[in-house]
């Protein structure tokens, strides 16, 4: 059985080893890299299935590799993780708008951060688990689940795992209301660290990336989301 990849991006050294051997006892496969610069090149060549980025890293920050890595379509889709010392919402905010799936806030435990990290693939490889057909969607708007792939008027929408799954549990529920915290526990799959504004962020991301259908996800003031039927 093949192992799943982890790039991790850190520039401290203790805590580099740590990662390392904790996601190796884990059962994955370890890259590293020490400097923003270095995790974008690492990632390029080896094509990490995910990736857990420090945000505080010298020269090339970790939100700067993270606009890197969304702006390369080979790698717009790979989850990120950040992982960080500084706890404010803001910097969670900033991290979620660039495209981060989630984010660590340290001290933190190496048995969460794998939990953490099995979710977020989770989404990767069992994302077509959640509907019963390979293909649906609607007029102008295809979703393949065996490729994980959007079209929107003939164009790929390139998703992250993340924004994917929020997609298709919109869309199967089309008509119905989710609320926040269905979508929490749906899409996230345990107690997400930034709350209600988690999913706000990722549903205006997915707003940007589905263009002309961004009017079908209405928002139920209070409550939460709805795909218009």
């Amino acid at each position: 059985m093949t192992k799943e990849k982890i790039l991790v991006v850190e520039d401290d050294e203790d805590i580099l080893q740590l990662l390392t051997f904790t996601f190796e006892s884990a059962g994955f496969e370890v890259r590293t890299a020490s400097t923003g610069r270095e995790g974008v090149t690492k990632a390029s060549n080896f094509r990490p299935d995910l990736v857990l980025l420090d945000l505080m890293l010298p020269g090339m920050s970790g939100l700067d590799v993270c606009k890197e890595l969304r702006r390369n379509p080979e790698l717009a889709a790979v989850p990120v993780i950040m992982l960080t010392a500084r706890g404010e919402e803001v910097d969670r905010i900033v991290g979620l708008e660039l495209g981060a799936d989630d984010y660590i806030v340290k001290p933190f435990s190496p048995r969460e951060l794998v939990l953490r990290i099995n979710a977020v693939l989770r989404r990767t490889r069992g994302a077509e688990e959640q509907v019963s057909r390979t293909h649906f969607g609607m007029d102008g708007l295809s979703i393949d689940m065996d490729a994980h792939r959007v079209e929107i008027d003939g164009e790929e929408a390139v998703l992250t795992a993340t924004e994917f799954k929020l997609l298709t549990e919109l869309l199967k529920n089309k008509g119905r209301v989710r609320t926040r915290d269905q979508l929490l526990n749906t899409v996230w799959g345990y107690e997400f660290e930034g709350y209600a504004r988690t999913v706000d962020t990722h549903v205006r991301r997915l707003r940007q990336k589905i263009g002309s259908y961004a009017d079908y996800i209405e928002t139920i003031r209070g409550v939460g989301y709805r795909f218009k039927e």
